[in-house]
């Protein structure tokens, strides 16, 4: 047990929040292992009809991981890292193949591995103040928990657009573009949850479905994504860059600048692997992300990135790249040798 998670059933619902406030429910391993135990033992049980997960305070559903134990296992050569990321990536699965509806409310920030808790449920409600991004170029690392097959989903353009930039999506976007299926104002939340707890349900979609129309609203209107995110689409990381820097409209002046401002070795590792996982079952992306994740535990970018986003705070890293155009094909591929067996897989 960890306090880091509040559980409790009411009705026919099952209810988890993330309690880590102050530290915005950022993941830990104890958050992880207690929400596989309780998802498991909820699968199993006739009672419970459907799942929901949000996070506690008003800032955050979550907003990623401990990359500092990441960054610290991986200096002292222990297996704090690989155990996070095994635990963490098989309950991204879990929630990916949940057999009983699953509902996350992301509002406030979802980033990172609360990406992961979120995007593979089969309900991902949206409220007022949800802020979505994938910003892991930035530290020197990927789009992991279980991007490279959510993000090409959504497009590949958008896709790499998203996982490149680490562009932050407000609740317009993420509702226009599918992060989110469903919008529900924040101040509706508690009584969307108080619905369901009363409702009779019985794990079907439409039993939870009968309680979300009362709440469901259509979400507010966006200006929407320009036209020039064509220039995602490219076959290089070089070459979105100079389809960015032909463009020349504002907007593409600065996800070309957001792209050089991050681990050049990074972001060729990450299209790579969202071009991989484009064509890859979840298991598939989520065994090629552990492989990813271990290997970048030997590059120089990932402990440089999270020294000066994180640490230091200098916002200064040395890269390992001078530009994308530097990183030859040799160096994204020993980013993909397979290092280790697969991720464990729950079952009930």
């Amino acid at each position: 047990m960890t306090n880091e998670i509040k559980s409790r059933v009411i009705g026919n619902l099952g209810h988890i929040t993330l309690n880590r406030p102050k530290a915005l429910n950022a993941l830990t391993y104890a958050m992880c292992e207690e929400m596989t135990k309780l998802l498991l033992a909820w699968e199993a049980d006739p009672k419970i009809g459907a799942v929901l997960v949000d996070g506690a305070g008003d800032r955050a559903f979550c907003a990623g991981g401990d990359v500092i134990l990441l960054h610290d296992s991986g200096k002292v050569g222990d297996n704090r890292a690989e155990d996070f990321w095994r635990i963490e990536y098989a309950l991204n699965e879990l929630i990916h193949r949940y057999s009983k509806p699953y509902i996350s409310l992301i509002d406030g920030i979802v980033m990172g591995g609360g990406v992961g808790l979120s995007v593979h449920g089969r309900l991902r409600v949206a409220g007022d103040d949800t802020l979505f991004a994938m910003p892991e170029t930035g530290i020197g690392y990927f789009p992991d928990v279980g991007g490279s097959y959510f993000l090409p989903r959504l497009g590949m353009e958008i896709g790499q657009w998203l996982g490149l930039t680490g562009a932050r999506l407000k609740t317009p976007l993420v509702c226009e573009l599918g992060v989110a299926n469903a919008y529900v104002p924040s101040a509706d939340h508690a009584a969307l949850i108080e619905a369901l707890g009363k409702a009779s349900l019985d794990g079907s979609d439409s039993a939870v479905a009968n309680v979300m129309v009362k709440f469901v609203k259509s979400p507010p209107v966006g200006e929407g994504v320009p036209a020039s995110v064509s220039a995602f689409g490219e076959k290089t990381v070089p070459a979105i860059l100079r389809a960015l820097d032909q463009d020349g409209s504002e907007w593409a002046q600065k996800q070309a600048l957001s792209i050089r401002r991050k681990s050049p070795l990074a972001c060729c590792v990450s299209f790579e692997a969202l071009r991989r996982g484009a064509k890859m079952t979840f298991r598939e992306a989520m065994t090629q992300e552990l492989d990813i994740s271990l290997n970048f535990l030997k590059t120089q970018d990932f402990y440089e990135g999270i020294r000066a986003q994180l640490i230091d705070k200098d916002r200064n890293p040395g890269w390992s790249h001078e530009d994308a155009a530097s990183v030859q094909e040799s160096h994204i591929q020993r980013l993909f040798r397979q290092t280790a067996n697969p991720p464990q897989e729950f079952h009930p």
